[in-house]
This record gives structure tokens, C-alpha cells and sequence, in this order.
């Protein structure tokens, strides 16, 4: 998790990095990008406090968690909303309205025990019907419906829920971080979180759930909502001092730029970024190539220079952060181990490869622009199509590249099924091979599953179907030295909410 006190010419710098060309590896990128790291010099006067901790929403728009909008709705619902479990910075399930579980031997069948003595903020008694009924919302809702397309069924009984599943997973806890609500009419559902949404004249506002089973403290008793009708009003908002946190993708499709000193936190996600390859046309269908191409991506450069430090390098479809990533088959990368890799291919090129990346993003553009150079100076000519979202996403369809650079965000069961399995939908190089099949299988069901995702990826190293960069990391922006203390997951901007402390302006 890194933290930086961002001022405001180097955190528009950091979103505007790659409007011009960057071709050049960068060695030493941090000697080129804006510092995340000094601090402003301290004013006299000391920070400016607000009377009240404050958060855009956008009024008129739903926080139930099965269908609110990403962003700042997400935001306010995390406070409101826990599930049978959370997931860490290193994503791992945490028990949470679930105190314990069981399953078969094959991973089929699961049997959650709810947790005694949880209330929905009006009072009302948690119940295992609860929980069906949320998970089955989840199941019809498009923003859960792939993440929970391996369960068969979920029933109730007493105060246990059984979940069935129509394929082995040894780490279902980890897809259900998915919250419980309790249905009411409006946009608005009760849960069972450290706070609870109600209305004034004056305006919305989240008050403390004096109910919480968990009873830890709460930063603040009251943190009021400010309306932010789109993206751009809650910039201004922030830039305002009128809310004092929001979560941003500093490494997205928009630019993100603020005034006046601020504090960032990143957390760690599961969202990779990716180079797939064309399996089912030469050259891409030589494993050599595809380790040789792999040798020559420079992923830490790719981080720090091209995304500004927000994204860790990986090696495989698996996020570093997580115990389950298999570091010791890692290699260095240098330009001596690419010709090494080349020369042990035999490769002849007869004709510029092309690497596909879609124009809406100037960081995916500038990081293929990169890559592609690099390939084409260590002796592999790699030409960039730089293509509008439809006109890419209808190319990869048709198979029409050589190489693309990707992106996805998996699961926190690291299921690569989609990317790896013959039918999968983002299996755009038609790789199919019956040992990776096997390997993904064993890995879904293992007991050990470290072991088992050593062996997939040792495996995939060797084959190189996709060739992973990196896996992204999305930032929490606060008013400087008005929050202290945040460990932000990327689902929950407050995980750690405990030690959270917010300063106000003392009246």
C-alpha cells in the first residue's frame, strides 16, 4: 500500500504523463516523473480544517450495492453494507457476517454459519434468508452474475446458508465479500455496516449505526453527502474542500487534476494488464517467441515510469500482493536475457508483428508505444494499431493481430478461466492446450493451493499464452492531514475504519 502527499502540478503531471510520446525506456523513471514523496513546505497558519467530514454521492441514484454506479456511490455504500466476508490488502477472506464454514471433500458444496447477534441498522435481526436472498440478487444482477455463474443454488436453513456449486471451488469465501441487504422499497436498502443513510432538509447524510455488531469506534459520529451529479462536479467538489475524500483510477480513460496539497493511498486490486498473443497463427504459435517476448518487457519500468507507480509488476496472471504469488519463478528482467531468449528462439522476422491497444486510454497507448519499441530494438519488429474501443474490441473478435495489450479484472479466486480455457470470452488467441485445462482444474479444487498455482504458472512461463505486465492499483485521494490513518482495499476505502482518524476544525 503506498501512500504520497501529491501537490497539485505533480498530481496533474501524473495524469497527463503520457499525452506525448515516450518511446524511450526509462532506466531510471523516477528521475522523470513528478515526486510523490516531498512534502510541501509547512505554512504557519497550519491546515485549513473543515467544520464536517463530507462525501460526494449522487442524489436521485441508487446505493443498493447490487446495482449502484462505480465510483463515489460505491464509496458511501462500502460504509453501509458488509457481506459473509471481506477481503484484505492481500486477498484473503476474512470472516464477517460469517463466523465459520464447512464443505464436502470436493469443493461442491458449502455451509456458511452466520454470525450471532448482527442487526440491520433499523434493529431488525440478521437471518439466513437474508443472506439467500441477497446472494440470488447478486446471481440476476450484472455487476455479480460472472463473479457467481459457479453456483448452482443457495438455500436457508436455521441460521446457516448452504451454498451449491456446479464446479469444484476451494476458494469460493473469496467471491463472497458480496453484501447483505435487507429488502425495502427505494434505493436505499438497510444493512448491517458502521453507519446508515438518512435525509434532512438540509440534505443526506450518513449517521452511525448504533447497532454495529462490531462496535468498533467510528472516526466520525456524522458524514454529511454533497451532491456530485457526474465525475467532473465531484473533482470540483473535492478541488472545493467541499468533500474531503474520493476514489480515483489515476491511470484511466479521464485525467484526473486537483488543487491544493493532497494525500493518496493506493490499494491494491485485481486488475491486470496483459499482452495476449495470437496462438493459432505464426509466428505467436512458437512458445520461444512468446518466452522471448515476455524476456523483453521491462514491467517495472512499465509501473514506474508509465502508470506513475500505480501498479505492481507481475510476471503471472496473479496479483504480487497475494501469498499465492509464485516470486521465486521470477527472472530479472535485462536486455542481455531478451537476446538471449531470441537467439534461443531462432526467430527470423519476416514481417512486423502488430500490437493492438485501444486509443480512449493515453497510458494502455503510451505503454504499448513503449513495448513495441523496445521489441523492435532487441531484434523483434513489433508496429502499434492504435484503434477506437469498437473498432479494437471487433478486431480481437476476428483474430485480426498479431499481439494486444489487455486488460481485465479477475477474481479474487484467481480463476483464469476465461483467459486461458478454450471457450473462454477473453480468450482472444485461441490458445487451447489440455494441460493448462488440467492445471486450471486442479487449482480450483486444490487443497494446497499455492502449490497448485506454483505449478500453473511454472507452466504458463513455459508457454507463455498471455504475458502479463502488471496488475493496477486505484487510489483513494484525501484533503492533506485531514485523514490519517487509511488502509484502503480496493472495495473498501475504509477497511481499516478503527484506526481512521479524521480531523475537524475545532468550534
Amino acid at each position: 500500500m503506498r501512500r504520497w502527499k501529491i501537490t497539485a502540478a505533480a498530481l496533474a503531471a501524473a495524469c497527463l504523463l503520457t499525452g506525448c510520446s515516450q518511446a524511450e525506456p526509462l532506466e531510471e523513471p523516477e528521475d522523470m516523473l513528478p515526486s510523490f514523496g516531498e512534502e510541501e513546505p509547512a505554512e504557519e497558519a497550519g491546515p485549513v480544517l473543515p467544520e464536517r467530514f463530507a462525501l460526494p454521492y449522487m442524489p436521485g441514484q441508487s446505493l443498493d450495492p447490487a446495482d449502484c454506479a462505480d465510483g463515489m456511490q460505491q464509496t458511501a455504500a462500502s460504509l453501509l453494507y458488509e457481506g459473509l466476508f471481506r477481503l484484505d490488502g492481500r486477498f484473503e477472506p476474512q470472516p464477517c457476517l460469517c463466523v465459520s464454514y464447512t464443505h464436502d471433500e470436493a469443493a461442491l458444496r458449502y455451509t456458511f454459519a452466520l454470525r450471532e447477534g448482527v442487526s440491520f441498522s433499523d434493529g431488525s435481526p440478521l437471518t439466513a434468508r437474508d443472506v439467500k436472498a441477497s446472494l440470488d440478487r447478486a446471481r440476476d444482477s450484472d455487476r455479480y452474475r460472472s463473479r457467481l455463474s459457479g453456483i448452482a443454488s443457495v438455500s436457508a436453513g436455521g441460521n446457516s446458508v448452504t451454498v451449491s456449486l456446479n464446479r469444484p471451488n476451494a476458494a469460493l469465501p473469496a467471491l463472497l465479500d458480496i453484501p447483505v441487504v435487507k429488502q425495502q422499497n427505494g434505493s436505499v436498502p438497510l444493512g448491517t455496516g458502521p453507519y446508515f443513510y438518512a435525509e434532512e432538509e438540509t440534505g443526506a447524510y450518513l449517521i452511525a449505526n448504533q447497532s454495529w455488531w462490531r462496535g468498533e469506534r467510528r472516526p466520525v459520529e456524522r458524514i454529511a453527502l454533497v451532491e456530485a451529479r457526474d465525475e467532473a462536479a465531484m473533482l470540483y467538489r473535492f478541488s472545493s474542500h467541499e468533500v474531503q475524500l474520493i476514489t480515483a483510477d489515476l491511470t484511466g480513460v479521464t485525467a484526473v487534476s486537483t488543487t491544493g496539497s493532497v494525500g493518496c493511498v493506493d490499494a491494491e486490486t485485481a486488475v491486470l494488464q496483459y499482452v495476449g498473443c495470437n496462438t493459432s497463427r505464426a509466428p505467436l504459435d512458437s512458445p520461444a517467441l512468446r518466452r522471448c517476448l515476455s524476456a523483453g518487457i521491462n514491467r517495472a519500468n512499465v509501473t514506474g515510469a508509465y502508470l506513475s507507480g500505480h501498479g505492481r509488476p507481475a510476471a503471472f496472471p496473479v496479483s504480487p500482493a497475494s501469498a499465492l504469488y509464485p516470486a521465486d519463478l521470477e527472472e530479472d528482467y535485462s536486455p542481455g536475457s531478451f537476446a538471449a531468449a531470441l537467439t534461443e528462439s531462432g526467430y527470423a522476422p519476416e514481417r512486423p508483428l502488430t500490437l493492438l491497444v485501444n486509443e480512449e486510454n493515453r497510458f494502455k497507448s503510451a505503454i504499448a508505444a513503449y513495448l513495441a519499441e523496445s521489441w523492435t530494438a532487441g531484434g523483434v519488429p513489433v508496429e502499434v494499431r492504435v484503434l477506437p474501443w469498437e473498432e479494437y474490441a471487433a478486431a480481437l473478435a476476428a483474430g485480426d493481430f498479431d499481439l494486444y495489450y489487455g486488460e481485465t479484472r479477475l477474481t479474487a479466486d484467481w480463476d483464469l478461466g476465461s483467459l486461458l480455457e478454450p471457450e473462454g470470452p477473453l480468450n482472444y488467441g485461441h490458445w487451447s492446450s489440455p494441460d493448462t485445462s488440467r492445471l486450471l482444474a486442479e487449482f480450483a479444487g486444490a487443497e494446497n493451493r499455492a502449490a497448485a498455482m506454483r505449478s500453473l504458472c511454472a507452466h504458463l512461463k513455459e508457454q507463455a499464452p498471455i504475458l502479463p505486465v502488471c496488475f493496477k492499483t486505484s487510489s483513494v485521494l484525501t484533503q492533506a492531514e485531514v485523514v490519517e490513518g487509511l488502509e484502503p482495499t480496493a472495495a473498501e476505502p475504509f477497511y481499516a475504519l478503527g484506526q481512521c482518524v479524521i480531523r475537524l476544525k475545532e468550534e
